[in-house]
């Protein structure tokens, strides 16, 4: 049970939180929380104005952090008279955010003398959201009645040393998990760890990214062959599109993990993009709920859901993108140019969403224009190069797309009076993917879900 920052974010939120662990009690629950909202903000802020020197800013906000986790702290076991250690819940929880706070704040002034954030030093710094949350929740778990014992998953969630954005060790993530949860599940109790945080083997502080949470859950529910995995979050489920844009959107009942992944990766926030993958290897069904509305069926993932009229399940886009043109005569019949180019982006650590070809030219899409420059200046020497700012990818998704013909003809029909920079169809045969102008893609996205969702199949949509 991964529940995020929203699920987390006060006191009430945290309450919920614990109605809902317990209401799963009989189930042998282990419990993966994000920080509370807005916290690993604020800490990358405070990390940041360290860096800069800035250091009457980075404690101001260090301050504003501890009082908020000390106050959320004292309304949610105020009235607690259950003790550790000798002392009083309460004042235990208040002595380990004290203590972390002094960590912390050493760890920032550190950043200020010398001027320098490295990543490294930045997922040591982003580390304490999760550490600080899941010490309050642990103790109101407690004070619940709800045998829960603290965890760190630093000690079983095992990645390689690409600070900022880490990629675990799976095996070793499964052989650590058994020996750590398995124990103490098997005793009764509920373990409480940190979502988004790892280390290395030699014990260096790492993270998997933003979102991350939900892959520690993903990787913890794989490792111990669980029988769900469950997303708690602060909407419904996954959506027909976002209903931020289309207020008449539909809760997406039952989707596949394909469907599933396709839809993170294109702009659907609700899933980190890489979560189903350790659940799709060992075919564990992944449900997402919402904290604040507990009785919604909310969405379930599966490997292959039964066979549906329905002929895409949702449309996911992502602003922001940035089109990066390279146009070459030498192209032209000549082997090994687009390795040359990829190339580039694999020396910059940038990766590519969408791409097409022509005989002397490749398009390529981006969402992460910091080394563009540097991009630029080395694909200047393969062909002329020319960038495209202010774009959208919009993806329509859907396991029927593959059987289906003529959806391309339906869809662009419906979007006739718009300027399509880029098309994608073949790569993924589940879904439709096109580029266009980011001012565009409320109307566009509007004019598709009222082609495509008219009328809906009740067994699939709400």
């Amino acid at each position: 049970m991964k529940f995020g920052g929203t699920s987390v974010q006060d006191a009430a939120a945290i309450n919920q939180a614990a109605t809902i662990v317990a209401s799963r009690s009989e189930r042998a629950p282990i419990v993966v929380v994000s920080a509370m909202s807005r916290v690993t903000d604020t800490l990358i802020r405070m990390a940041v104005a360290a860096r800069d020197r800035k250091v009457g800013t980075a404690i101001s906000d260090l301050e504003a952090l501890r009082l908020r986790h000390v106050s959320t702290a004292r309304e949610l076991l105020e009235e607690s008279r259950v003790t550790v250690d000798g002392r009083r819940l309460r004042d235990s929880v208040e002595l380990e955010i004290e203590n972390q706070h002094r960590e912390l704040e050493n760890l920032i002034r550190s950043v200020s003398t010398l001027g320098e954030l490295t990543a490294r030093t930045q997922d040591a710094v982003v580390s304490f959201g999760e550490r600080l949350s899941s010490v309050i929740i642990t103790a109101v778990f407690q004070q619940r009645g709800l045998p829960a014992q603290l965890v760190d998953s630093r000690s079983f969630i095992i990645t390689d040393d690409h600070f900022t954005g880490a990629t675990p060790d799976v095996s070793e993530i499964a052989r650590r998990a058994r020996e750590v949860l398995m124990p103490l599940v098997q005793s009764g109790r509920v373990p409480v760890a940190q979502g988004f945080i790892g280390s290395t083997l030699e014990g260096v502080t790492t993270t998997i990214g933003r979102g991350g949470s939900d892959y520690t859950a993903a990787l913890i529910g794989a490792a111990l062959e669980a029988e769900s995995i469950e997303i708690w979050t602060d909407v419904d489920g996954l959506m027909t599109t976002d209903p931020r844009v289309v207020p008449r959107a539909k809760r997406i009942r039952v989707i596949s993990f394909a469907e599933a992944s396709e839809l993170s990766y294109f702009g659907a926030r609700v899933l980190h993009p890489s979560t189903v993958l350790p659940a799709v290897e060992k075919a564990i069904p992944v449900h997402i709920y919402n904290t604040h509305n507990p009785s919604c069926e909310g969405t379930l993932i599966v490997a292959q859901p039964r066979a549906s009229s329905a002929l895409i399940k949702s449309i996911a886009f992502k602003r922001g993108v940035t089109i990066v043109n390279v146009t070459s005569t030498r192209m032209l019949l000549a082997y090994g140019f687009l390795r040359t180019i990829f190339e580039v982006f694999d020396r910059h650590e940038t990766s590519v969403d969408v791409v097409t070809t022509s005989e002397v030219s490749v398009s390529m899409t981006l969402d992460n224009t910091e080394r563009l420059e540097g991009i630029k200046r080395d694909l200047s020497g393969i062909g002329e190069v020319a960038v495209e700012r202010s774009k959208a990818i919009v993806c329509v998704v859907g396991d029927n797309l593959k059987f289906t013909p003529g959806v391309a003809a339906r869809l662009f029909k419906a979007v006739d009076h718009t300027n399509v920079n880029m098309i994608s169809q073949g790569a993924s045969e589940i879904n439709l993917t096109f580029v266009i102008d980011e001012a565009e893609v409320n109307r566009v996205v509007g004019l598709l879900h009222e082609e495509f969702f008219r009328d809906v199949d009740p067994d699939i949509f709400d």
